[in-house]
């Protein structure tokens, strides 16, 4: 329904820009992990612990400059955002989505947790996967796991296959849907 209210600019520019968007940084953000496996298998250093001397502004924390630490903090945006819908869209955690005008405090409270949780383990989701190696004045290098090799190089292959697979499946999905479409209409 929302489809059909929609302009045509929106249907026909800006909801193939968003999707083209989305696939870019979903693209970019396995890339970036890909290089950060290579990085684990040849480097003890790209290991996601705290870095000890690097005072903030002194040392830069992306190979590509501002560039790159611009292209860091939407990437992180990014990750914010679309685990927040994954995990609202998963099928145990949709009944705790809040209702307009008819949420419980209960209700609000779990919300209130989860986010949290959501946002207090970001940073260390983001170090540990390779996109940024900026600490975020948290110390979050510290903990004991994420100097185990196996843990981290697990860690990331699992987000770059799942991630890929489900973008190789939501591109065929929706190609299929638009051939069967078109050739249901032709016929």
């Amino acid at each position: 329904e929302l489809r059909h209210r929609a302009s045509p600019w929106q249907r026909n520019l800006g909801y193939p820009l968003a999707m083209l968007g989305l696939l870019a940084l979903t693209g970019i953000s396995v890339l970036i992990v890909c290089f950060h496996v290579f990085e684990l298998l040849l480097d003890d250093a790209a290991m996601p612990r705290g870095i000890q001397d690097a005072c903030l502004g002194q040392v830069s924390f992306s190979v590509f400059g501002s560039f790159g630490a611009a292209l860091q903090v939407i990437l992180i945006f990014y990750l914010m955002v679309s685990s927040v819908v994954g995990f609202y869209s998963s099928p145990l955690f949709t009944r705790l989505l809040p209702e307009r005008q008819d949420t419980p405090l209960t209700k609000i409270i779990g919300n209130c947790v989860s986010l949290l949780v959501l946002s207090s383990a970001l940073p260390v989701f983001s170090r540990t996967l390779g996109i940024t190696r900026f600490d975020l004045l948290g110390d979050f290098g510290r903990f004991n796991w994420l100097g185990n090799f196996y843990i981290v190089f697990l860690y990331n292959m699992g987000f770059a296959g799942l991630t890929t697979l489900c973008l190789v499946k939501r591109v065929s999905w929706a190609v299929q849907a638009e051939l069967i479409r078109a050739l249901g209409e032709e016929g």
